[in-house]
């Protein structure tokens, strides 16, 4: 259960996933192409107060830690830590009907974000973008709802990062990179894993994974707070953390007296 526990190879989505990179004008192509967006909906400028409204679909549990509940549409957001929170954004957004790529994130687990109810179908995937993955990333903008974009450890520049978010503002796309640096982002998520439940000593099913999860943006406290993704009858849901409280045993009154 989930892409931190245990790496998970076979699923492979039907998308733009391929040994050779695509070419810029081939991504162009598929973009036009993908139903309810395409050139219409890439050429169309949203309102900043429109974009202010529209949030992207997250799991529930996670909506609770973030400003106004959502990640902005048109936003661009930094992340770093556990990559089972990235599963779990790709899977709300093609379940909710969006269309979302992953680029230059080889070993994201494909079969995790299925079992958040990720609809592959919808998710483009291109672990091998070329020597240029923000262009890659910034042609997916004009068509998609969210692109992920790994930077394999690389920094871009500022004059670099403005562009691409004033992109994704115009096409009110959302862009999440990790792997990397990225000045200006608007939002800073940042997932931990915090302990599992199930295993015993070697040995054991998975049951739960917990995440310490922190949001920071550009003003204000930071958000802190624990998710845990939990087996539910083949499928795994996203739950805030719950703490056990302490049930007292009852005993004996010659036992409390000795």
């Amino acid at each position: 259960m989930g892409s931190d526990a245990k790496p998970q190879e076979g699923a492979q989505p039907q998308a733009v996933a391929r040994e050779s990179p695509p070419t810029v004008a081939e991504l162009r192509r598929r973009m036009a192409a993908i139903p309810g967006r395409g050139e219409a909906a890439a050429e169309r400028i949203p309102l900043d107060a429109e974009l202010r409204r529209e949030s992207l679909a997250v799991p529930p549990a996670l909506a609770a830690l973030l400003p106004g509940g959502g990640l902005t549409k048109g936003s661009v957001v930094s992340y770093t830590g556990a990559r089972s929170l990235l599963a779990g954004l790709l899977a709300a957004v093609t379940e909710d009907g969006g269309h979302a790529a992953v680029v230059g994130v080889p070993r994201l687990g494909l079969l995790a974000a299925v079992e958040m109810g990720a609809q592959l179908e919808r998710l483009a995937v291109i672990p091998d973008p070329g020597p240029d993955p923000v262009e890659v990333a910034a042609v997916l903008l004009d068509g998609l709802d969210l692109v992920v974009l790994g930077l394999g450890g690389t920094a871009v520049a500022p004059a670099r990062t403005r562009v691409i978010a004033a992109r994704a503002r115009s096409k009110g796309a959302t862009l999440v990179v990790t792997d990397g640096r990225w000045p200006g982002a608007a939002l800073h998520l940042d997932a931990r894993i915090a302990g599992y439940s199930g295993l015993g000593h070697g040995r054991g099913r998975l049951h739960s994974l917990g995440l310490e999860v922190e949001v920071r943006g550009k003003a204000g406290p930071p958000r802190r707070g624990r998710l845990d993704l939990r087996s539910n009858s083949g499928r795994v849901e996203w739950a805030a953390h719950e703490t056990p409280t302490r049930t007292a045993v009852p005993v004996e009154a010659k036992e409390a007296a000795s």
